[in-house]
């Protein structure tokens, strides 16, 4: 068989099977989401929901997260409490301290209020003159928005004072604190140790 009949009979067969890879790859339009479009997409593309669906969906709908919580601050001169026998500012009679160690926060938003969950962990430690076995530690929560307080608490925590490192922890969570929020406020949350009467 001449060489030219080979080619020719080689190239005859794999245009054949170029062409029918081809046509294959027309008829599998429908099943990549190719052809014709269904009643139920055409349905879909021209819907317009009612107002009470959308209400309806509003209502149904999960929070979200907020994507700006407030931001959560120790009030400068509560990040720490002193507590002194006699009354006298004197290190030798120095009966506790607390200290806060951490705060924390996190927000979702619903029909136009933000809900935090806020809280603050710390330590009491006691001094040189101090032989409590538990301790309150006052610790207030506190939200401005705008210069304005929009939500102020006050809690007295019980700290254990366990030995041999004379010293407690104490956590406490606030949660569920509904703020007014429109957009555009400044919003901050503020965390300290209160210990005026």
């Amino acid at each position: 068989m001449p060489f030219s009949a080979i080619v020719s009979a080689g190239t005859r067969g794999l245009v054949a099977g170029l062409a029918g890879l081809a046509l294959a790859g027309c008829s599998m339009g429908s099943m990549f989401g190719g052809g014709g479009a269904s009643t139920a997409d055409v349905n879909l593309v021209n819907a317009t929901p009612s107002q009470q669906q959308i209400a309806q969906a509003q209502a149904s709908a999960m929070p979200a997260i907020a994507t700006e919580c407030p931001p959560i601050r120790v009030r400068n001169g509560g990040e720490a409490m002193f507590r002194y026998a006699g009354g006298q500012v004197n290190p030798n009679q120095l009966q506790y301290q607390g200290v806060i160690d951490e705060v924390t926060r996190n927000c979702t938003v619903s029909n136009g209020q933000i809900r935090v969950n806020m809280g603050v962990s710390g330590r009491v430690l006691l001094g040189p003159a101090g032989s409590q076995t538990s301790v309150n530690a006052p610790v207030r929560f506190a939200v401005e928005r705008d210069g304005q307080a929009v939500f102020t608490e006050k809690y007295d925590i019980a700290v254990a004072i366990t030995p041999p490192g004379q010293s407690g922890q104490f956590v406490r969570v606030v949660e569920n604190v509904s703020i007014p929020y429109v957009g555009g406020e400044s919003i901050t949350i503020w965390v300290g140790f209160d210990t005026r009467g």
